[in-house]
């Protein structure tokens, strides 16, 4: 679900982007965040709690929380809720401390 119109904010379409989340070829668009590209694909479940492993969504979308890190690129923990989404890059969820094995 994407928000097609507001009051205030203007939202450009322009250009579709495709990358990877998970193995599987998601699309998004230029200008979108990863976590919010993955929402709007149906995504709702970004990561899970580190001790009791409960399921982390999209939720503050200013980087304060913890809730969408991933790795991203090989990069572990990046904050995908004001990361801009590149053309062909690889996003996975991560287990525990996000620590590359």
């Amino acid at each position: 679900m994407r928000i097609e119109e507001h009051p205030i904010l203007e939202f450009k379409k322009d250009k579709k982007i495709n990358f990877t989340f998970n193995g599987e070829k998601i699309e998004g668009y230029e200008g979108e965040t990863i976590a919010a590209a993955l929402h709007a694909s149906g995504v709702k479940v970004l990561g899970k709690s580190l001790f009791l492993h409960r399921p982390r969504g999209f939720y503050c979308a200013i980087g304060n929380c913890s809730s969408c890190l991933m790795t991203v690129n090989g990069v572990a923990n990046v904050k995908t809720c004001v990361t801009d989404l590149e053309e062909g890059m690889i996003v996975e969820t991560q287990e525990g401390k996000g620590v590359i094995v």
